[in-house]
């Protein structure tokens, strides 16, 4: 098990981390969410290794992983880390990046596993191309290979799809997360795209300027974000003012997704419409009730000014952030 006790870091006075903790079963991935500059980066740099605690513990297995103060190298060998900065040889060829920490004492079993690595990454064709002469995405999926290629019991990918076309992204990332659940890799992932954490995430730690905000399953979080910050990652949504809670009396807002708002014959919800967007599978429709935009998909587009008649989904008006 993955282990991260209380822990805090600064860059010089400024604290970039605080009092974080969670635990990660060893074969399980994590997906870190949040706003540029929440922490993201930094606390997969901790997690590696790179920088020395202002407090708290990391520890795999029971064993403490420290920092530079106590290692001339950081980071273990059982971790690998794929950072935006990629870390490659430029004047070699890609499937020799890919082999810079395989063995060459059976230079077979050493082609075989470079061919295989280039398969999960989709550069098969690419193995003889010096990495100089790559765009960006395709360096990022060399430095994804090169990485998996040691076989490390821990891996941190620093948003590891951000250089790849939409074309490549989605048949890349099925491969990649389909090889660490087959090789029962302990992954951690920070991403800002949705798509990397609900269908390939176990778990999903949110921050927000180095403070958790919450830490459950993408579905568990999706169904009650708990915060409209949290709410903006999975979808857009509408927002509603509800009335003073009759018990403590806290302002509520409840969150709305727009698959949970339908039009109706009638209701007594009535709107007037202000744009529609096309979102391929989809329009999106905007609509405006007494001061309060709502959202909701609609299998065409309404011309604005129509005035139509909307109904809400029961389990979304249990959904309030306070």
């Amino acid at each position: 098990m993955l282990k991260v006790a209380n822990i805090s870091f600064s860059y010089q006075s400024t604290p970039v981390i605080e009092e974080i903790s969670f635990d990660l079963e060893a074969g399980k991935i994590l997906a870190i969410a949040g706003e540029s500059g929440s922490g993201k980066s930094t606390l997969l740099k901790l997690i590696y290794g790179q920088y020395d605690l202002n407090q708290g513990a990391i520890s795999w297995q029971g064993n403490e992983i420290l920092g530079p103060k106590f290692n001339l190298i950081p980071g273990p060998d059982f971790i690998k880390m794929v950072s935006q900065e990629f870390d490659l040889m430029p004047f070699t060829d890609v499937a020799q990046n890919v082999g810079t920490f395989l063995s060459n004492f059976n230079l077979k079993e050493k082609a075989a596993r470079t061919a295989e690595l280039l398969e999960v990454v989709g550069l098969t064709p690419y193995a003889k191309t010096k990495v100089k002469y790559l765009s960006g995405g395709q360096k990022q999926r060399v430095a994804l290979a090169k990485a998996l290629a040691k076989q490390p019991t821990i891996l941190l990918l620093d948003e590891p799809f951000s250089h790849i076309d939409n074309l490549k992204k989605n048949e890349l990332r099925k491969h990649v997360f389909d090889y660490i659940r087959k090789e029962k890799i302990t992954a951690i992932i920070a991403s800002h795209d949705k798509c990397d954490v609900i269908s390939h995430a176990d778990y999903m730690l949110f921050i927000d300027a180095g403070r958790t905000l919450a830490y459950k399953s993408p579905q568990a979080l999706y169904q009650d974000p708990q915060t409209a910050l949290i709410a903006s990652f999975f979808d857009e949504f509408s927002r509603i003012d509800e009335a003073q809670n009759s018990e403590d009396r806290t302002p509520t807002e409840l969150i709305i997704y727009p698959h949970e708002i339908k039009l109706a014959h009638q209701s007594e919800l009535e709107a007037t419409v202000l744009h529609s967007f096309f979102r391929g599978d989809h329009w999106l429709i905007e609509a405006e009730h007494e001061g309060t935009i709502l959202k909701f998909r609609h299998d065409k587009s309404i011309e604005p000014a129509t005035r139509i008649y909307l109904n809400i989904d029961d389990q979304a008006l249990e959904r309030r952030i306070y």
